[in-house]
């Protein structure tokens, strides 16, 4: 893991006016422009050449901007990063030996590392949204179940 950096913007860090406006003005440039897959990015006040920046990456800046100015801090992660046990937890909001066991049964993918298990943020992330789509279902089927007992 140590070719991959999390860039972390802590909350209040950023002007929440600034990060508005920016935000504002992005997104509606976005809006008026949806078939535009680059955008370039000039001064205000001076001349000089356009920054070219793709759709995706103003977006995700877009983003960044509507959290800080709602006062939250970001975190920025590759696909790809592979993380410990203790960050896989944190990120699911359950306890390690809750992960561990998650990973030993294969229900996530994980690698070892000497003794240590690195799990890939992806797989995290497709278990997360497969688990939360299983919630959903559940629930669904409770509200359904309780509409025909009347409940």
């Amino acid at each position: 893991m140590a070719d991959v950096q999390v860039k972390r913007v802590e909350p209040g860090v950023i002007d929440s006016r600034q990060a508005a406006r920016a935000a504002q003005r992005i997104k509606a440039y976005l809006q008026g422009h949806p078939d535009e897959q680059t955008i370039s990015v000039r001064a205000e006040l001076g001349g000089g050449e356009a920054l070219v920046l793709p759709r995706e990456a103003v977006s995700l800046l877009a983003y960044v901007l509507t959290q800080a100015a709602a006062g939250r801090g970001v975190s920025v992660m590759p696909s790809h990063a592979e993380l410990t046990t203790q960050q896989a937890a944190d990120l699911l909001n359950v306890s390690r030996p809750y992960l561990i066991g998650l990973l030993e049964a294969g229900t996530i993918p994980f690698k070892r590392v000497g003794r240590h298990r690195r799990v890939r943020y992806d797989d995290l992330i497709a278990y997360k949204r497969e688990s939360e789509a299983q919630s959903r279902a559940a629930a669904d089927e409770l509200a359904a179940l309780g509409q025909e007992l009347d409940i």
